[in-house]
């Protein structure tokens, strides 16, 4: 069986993100199976229909990535319980249509098998992955685990600016590692 490509979507854009640290404990568990790829998408000008086309070329490059891949993680705190509006305007650009008006085309994330996973407070982020399920389904993506897995920040990890993950939270990803690659063939 050959390596699946796996890009990941960070949606805190902040360098030592804590959801980037859950995204590198996922990456080493994946290494056997998956070359991991991290999306940049922190130069994406705001969605404005008066210039999506001709496409910028910035968004054409986060498409081509995103086309390529053959499953798709994101890992995302929330803001106000809500999507960061960052990784928002990234999902927009991506639901939109490739050509002018065909908005029944497939677009760069149609068909894509994406999974989630969420760093924040108490909530676990649920407010962040029970959105962006049911905002991925809605763009034609096809959803993998559910609304993912959802891990408490502690007072701890916000006072020294680092997330120690628990077994648990290391069980739990592996499991939803084990059922996204099994989706993948």
């Amino acid at each position: 069986m050959s390596k699946k490509n796996v890009l990941f979507i960070v949606g805190s854009l902040r360098k030592e993100s804590f959801n980037s640290t859950v995204a590198k404990y996922v990456e080493e568990v994946l290494e056997k199976d998956a070359d991991v790829e991290y999306l940049d998408y922190s130069k994406l000008p705001y969605l404005n229909q008066d210039s999506e086309f001709p496409t910028p070329e910035e968004v054409l490059k986060v498409r081509e990535k995103v086309s390529s891949a053959d499953g798709i993680w994101i890992f995302s705190p929330e803001y106000n319980f809500q999507i960061p509006g960052a990784l928002k305007n990234l999902l927009d650009w991506l639901s939109r249509p490739l050509k002018p008006f065909a908005f029944q085309d497939p677009t760069a994330i149609s068909n894509k098998k994406i999974t989630i996973s969420g760093a924040a407070g108490s909530s676990k982020a649920e407010g962040v992955r029970k959105q962006l399920s049911e905002l991925l389904k809605f763009i034609r993506a096809e959803v993998v685990y559910g609304e993912g897995t959802g891990i408490e920040l502690s007072g701890e990890a916000f006072q020294t600016n680092k997330l120690v993950l628990s077994d648990e939270n290391k069980s739990e990803l592996q499991k939803q590692s084990k059922e996204f690659l099994e989706k993948l063939n």
